[in-house]
């Protein structure tokens, strides 16, 4: 049964009244996704009937598993995407149930997801036209939050959050002759790489990559034969030095991880 309080004087009505304000617009701000870092946005489910490990698409990565990231992946909209730019970022999602009760698990059910794709324009009934942020997830990923069913669309809550990596960082060494293309995965922090650099056991400075697609940085310095170094600025401003991780004896296709790793 509800407990009646009285009310002893105006004063203290008016400030009940302001504590119910404040608790009930928080509590809409909360419901929206707009506290605290959360975001609306609509997520669905692609790669039903593929090995969830091959949906690295325009991030670049060969496989997920092998690139450190698991099952749990999404390709997301332009809006997230940014140009390759979010590639190995980490979100946490979860279903708004407040709005889909019918479709969303039971309220709180969250999965950590890692962005490995793109969502191009007029794709799943222009869900990822700009500016939506849309999340369409392998359906592990999918299914940690929601029913299958015949919508096959759920409006969901996420935020950006740390990405908590095994290991190091994974460089994986692509081209041939004096281009060089780095696969860059297994990234923790907040995962999404802005600038990369590189250094051989004999090149006195840095030289500067430049992303090609994705994950995938390259540079044309002739650097074979060499202890390759890495350089790495995230999207946070974090910026670590990785040095010495591939031997002189590399070969393209090889993949090496570092000892550090962002935290």
């Amino acid at each position: 049964m509800r407990k009646m309080f009285p009310i002893q004087s105006s004063s203290s009505s008016r400030f009940f009244l302001r504590i119910f304000f404040v608790v009930s617009v928080v509590s809409e701000w909360i419901g929206n996704g707009l506290a605290n870092g959360w975001f609306d946005a609509h997520a669905t489910f692609y790669g039903a009937n593929q090995s969830p490990s091959t949906l690295g698409g325009a991030c670049g990565y060969d496989n997920t598993v092998h690139a450190g990231f698991g099952v749990n992946t999404a390709a997301v909209s332009g809006a997230l995407f940014r140009q390759g730019e979010a590639c190995g970022a980490c979100y946490l999602v979860m279903c708004n149930y407040r709005l889909d009760p019918k479709w969303c698990l039971r309220r709180g059910a969250a999965v950590t997801i890692t962005a490995t794709n793109f969502c191009p324009p007029s794709n799943n009934g222009g869900w990822c036209d700009p500016p939506r942020q849309h999340l369409d997830m392998s359906m592990p990923a999918f299914l940690h939050i929601a029913r299958q069913g015949n919508e096959g669309i759920v409006p969901v809550l996420y935020k950006k959050i740390s990405c908590k990596r095994r290991g190091g960082v994974h460089f994986t060494l692509k081209g041939e002759s004096n281009f060089n293309m780095i696969m860059i995965s297994n990234v923790g922090g907040s995962g999404d790489v802005r600038a990369a650099w590189i250094k051989g056991s004999r090149t006195k400075t840095w030289v500067a990559m430049h992303r090609n697609w994705g994950a995938n940085w390259q540079s044309s310095v002739d650097l074979r034969s060499q202890n390759l170094s890495f350089k790495l600025t995230l999207v946070d401003g974090k910026t670590l030095e990785f040095y010495n991780v591939v031997p002189s004896t590399w070969q393209f296709g090889q993949t090496f991880a570092s000892d550090n790793q962002f935290s």
